[in-house]
């Protein structure tokens, strides 16, 4: 049992072909269309090759975008590429050579396969008068004639070589899969150097190199493994991208409480300076805001530790939301990137085990009947994950259960999140996360009410799904850990 379900919350910023320089992509788009007019005219085999790119140089490395046929604008990247932290000025050298603009070729005849490039054909000329010039002086026909004919063909072969060796010093992703996550965590990055670039605080910068050692680490993962192989890697790094966000947007909200301050009375408090990584997040929500005895809660979203009793009652109808590295289940299919599985999925005998039966105690106790619980919740209840380690591995458990879905050993909603919404539900309970919106110069705040709202559709959701068919478990489960009365 599996379904696409998508809310309407707006996405989380996203790269956009030069998204600063609009009119830039405009040319380059002409250009592309113009010389695939030109390819499909001559008959240059184009289909047989790679796509036309227009590379991006960015920061942190280069995007190449594909030109869409319709002449719009591309959703996702074919092609992106990281520097290094401390990128050299080779690196950076190697990073124009690889973001280099297409080599033009042409077809020698509709009939004849191959082609060849425009740069080959100019050094074929060049070497062929040379050879003349060189005959005509006394050099020797045995050797002017073969460096005559091997000058086109090393021109030909010679920018392949360079790419081989500038690919070293860089770390290129290609795939759907691949770019659609580091586009993502890129988009996080560039808000973290926006952040950083209209500050003198010293902490923007500390999040800015942070994120682009993220940045550089995914990159690296996704280079030599898939994403499925190295999902719950690739989770911990984009929690730990959106955490540096959320901190650098609370700086820089302090930062301008602090100037109003100055103006008034001169003064200004030292910082100091953050580490490699960012602190873990804290509550937003100050302690009046908070649920108060025997008021309403919406499901997956808790109350503060020690204000409301929580009954010690093993419910077992309940649901686990967690988040994963997206996958397309299908040729055409829609981008799944979170699942709803039931409580017992977490018993199964192919999940780790004891870690899956201590997550379903601790996932089924003083909860109610139909209650969503995301991950994240129950890392906000082991004091923000400190007492991990006590009950289990939950991204192994978590990485188990979407391997028992896309098998169909239990029923699962499929979830197509928006960036938004995934952050949300990634995030704690009484956590915000704050998006950067160019456009308006300013950001967008998202809590406690957004993250409701999108629970309450994925409810919606699950409830048209149940009320079909209740939700399969899977067979063989292990019994529940037992709690002495």
């Amino acid at each position: 049992m599996t379904d696409s379900f998508r809310t309407p919350l707006p996405a989380a910023p996203r790269l956009r072909p030069f998204a600063h320089d609009p009119a830039r992509w405009d040319r380059e788009r002409s250009r592309a269309l113009h010389a695939e007019q030109i390819a499909h005219e001559t008959g240059a085999p184009i289909e047989a090759g790679e796509p036309y790119l227009v590379h991006e140089r960015t920061e942190w490395g280069w995007i190449a975008w594909t030109v869409p046929d319709d002449g719009g604008t591309p959703e996702q990247p074919h092609r992106i590429g990281i520097l290094p932290p401390s990128a050299t000025r080779a690196d950076r050298l190697a990073m124009r050579w690889l973001a280099r603009r297409q080599a033009g070729r042409f077809a020698l005849h509709t009939r004849i396969p191959g082609s060849l490039s425009y740069c080959a054909t100019v050094v074929a000329v060049i070497a062929c008068i040379a050879a003349f010039h060189a005959i005509a002086h006394g050099v020797p026909l045995g050797i002017a004639v073969p460096a005559g004919l091997l000058a086109p063909l090393l021109a030909d072969r010679l920018p392949g070589w360079l790419d081989a060796r500038a690919g070293r010093r860089v770390r290129m992703a290609e795939g759907v899969p691949a770019t659609g996550y580091l586009q993502r965590l890129a988009a996080w990055h560039t808000c973290l150097l926006r952040a950083a670039a209209g500050s003198d605080r010293h902490e923007l910068r500390r999040s800015a190199e942070a994120g682009r050692n993220l940045l550089w680490d995914a990159a690296g993962l996704l280079r030599t493994q898939d994403t499925r192989t190295v999902s719950g890697d690739l989770i911990a790094r984009e929690r730990l991208m959106l955490q540096l966000a959320h901190e650098a947007a609370r700086i820089i909200e302090c930062s301008a409480s602090e100037d109003g301050a100055d103006d008034a009375v001169q003064t200004r408090v030292p910082r100091g300076p953050m580490g490699s990584y960012p602190p873990r997040p804290q509550p937003m929500m100050s302690p009046a805001s908070h649920p108060a005895p025997g008021t309403s809660l919406v499901r997956g979203n808790l109350p503060v530790p020690g204000l409301i009793p929580r009954p010690v009652v093993r419910n077992p109808d309940v649901y686990l939301i967690f988040a994963h590295e997206a996958y397309y289940p299908g040729p055409g299919a829609e981008e799944i990137n979170t699942t709803v599985v039931a409580a017992d999925s977490l018993l199964h005998s192919r999940v780790c085990q004891p870690d899956g039966a201590r997550i379903h105690d601790l996932l089924t106790y003083g909860r109610e009947p139909g209650e969503i619980v995301p991950l994240a919740t129950l890392t906000h209840e082991l004091r923000g994950g400190a007492d991990w380690p006590a009950v289990g591995d939950g991204e192994r458990v978590t990485t188990d259960l979407l391997d028992l879905v896309r098998l169909g050993y239990c029923d699962a909603l499929s979830l197509g999140l928006s960036g938004v919404a995934r952050a949300l539900v990634c995030a704690g309970p009484y956590i915000r996360v704050r998006v950067y919106d160019a456009a308006a110069r300013d950001f967008i705040d998202y809590g406690p009410a957004e993250r409701a709202t999108v629970l309450a559709e994925v409810d919606a959701a699950l409830a048209d799904l149940v009320a079909e068919q209740g939700f399969w478990p899977g067979d063989g489960l292990l019994a529940p850990i037992a709690r002495p009365s």
